[in-house]
């Protein structure tokens, strides 16, 4: 079995648990996700099978987007509600939509940010969270992240009692990026603490929720009696920004090995570009500096 899962995850599960539990049903061991989700967010998980597992960095190439809740008001060790609350800042007056827009603009576009120390980065080769837990701190590395779009959904909601004002937003994007701090700098702009208190995960590697499916489905529907499975989609669809030439079965006999290949026999100068065989991706070729001929990049399957 090869193929890409766009499996929702649901909450309270971590990555690794979706992971372990598709390998028990569909009884193989060679499978991987693409991009952690925190126990406590749902979403968009897509999960590759077999040869698919090849084709992860091209999946999170495609960047994602989620829809959740930030809450001014106060702030906790792990900038979500799992951790403990380390301050608080309540509001007297919820704040206006006009300066909520203007922060969402500001945090718009390259920024910078300093993961969690509830993460999984590593430090000296050992997880910020580890040291978190040790009760450890370390100097974190900043990482530039892009947000392609973070706007403001719907009407925030203020509570006079607690001082505390919900904003819920949607954001688009790029890998690596830390939703979490995402919130946290946004409080920090307006002066005020803040955490992100709801979070789920629309889309990733080019798969839209509506696309989904559960653990409990993949586990019914894999039991069934059907020999062909409508949530498992092919690897092309993890590499449909390549320009595809279809080999012949001559061609595909030298591409089997890793031979090089003429431009001219490939009929394109494109930088990169997918090879397939029997409308099957096999694998990415990339053009040499001399413009004349390609190299195998990437080898997804040679069967």
């Amino acid at each position: 079995m090869n193929g890409i899962i766009p499996l929702y995850k649901e909450r309270g599960l971590t990555s690794h648990d979706c992971v372990n539990q598709l390998r028990k049903i569909l009884q193989t061991k060679k499978v991987g996700h693409s991009g952690t989700l925190d126990p406590n967010v749902d979403g968009v998980l897509p999960i590759c099978i077999g040869s698919a597992t090849k084709v992860v960095d091209y999946l999170m190439e495609f960047g994602k987007t989620y829809r959740g809740t930030i809450t001014l008001g106060f702030s906790t060790t792990t900038e979500d509600l799992d951790g403990e609350v380390v301050e608080r800042t309540p509001l007297k007056e919820p704040v206006d939509e006009d300066k909520i827009s203007d922060v969402m603009a500001m945090l718009t576009g390259e920024i910078t940010q300093i993961p969690p120390m509830y993460s999984a980065v590593k430090v000296n080769g050992r997880k910020l969270y580890e040291y978190a837990r040790a009760g450890e701190t370390v100097e974190r590395p900043a990482r530039s992240v892009m947000i392609y779009s973070f706007v403001q959904l719907g009407k925030t909601r203020f509570d006079e009692e607690t001082g505390q004002q919900e904003i819920h937003f949607e954001v688009k994007c790029s890998k690596g990026t830390y939703i979490r701090t995402l919130a946290v700098d946004f409080g920090r702009h307006l002066g005020l603490e803040s955490v992100m208190s709801d979070l789920t995960r629309i889309s990733s590697g080019g798969f839209d929720v509506k696309e989904t499916v559960t653990i409990d489905e993949i586990k019914e529907l894999f039991a069934s009696e059907q020999t062909t499975y409508d949530w498992l989609y092919p690897i092309n669809r993890a590499l449909v920004k390549y320009p595809e030439v279809k080999l012949t079965e001559a061609q595909w006999r030298v591409v089997q090995n890793g031979v090089w290949m003429y431009a001219n026999e490939l009929a394109s100068t494109e930088p990169v570009i997918a090879l397939s065989f029997e409308g099957e991706i096999k694998c990415l070729y990339q053009l040499m500096e001399n413009g004349k001929q390609y190299k195998p990049l990437k080898m997804i399957s040679n069967k």
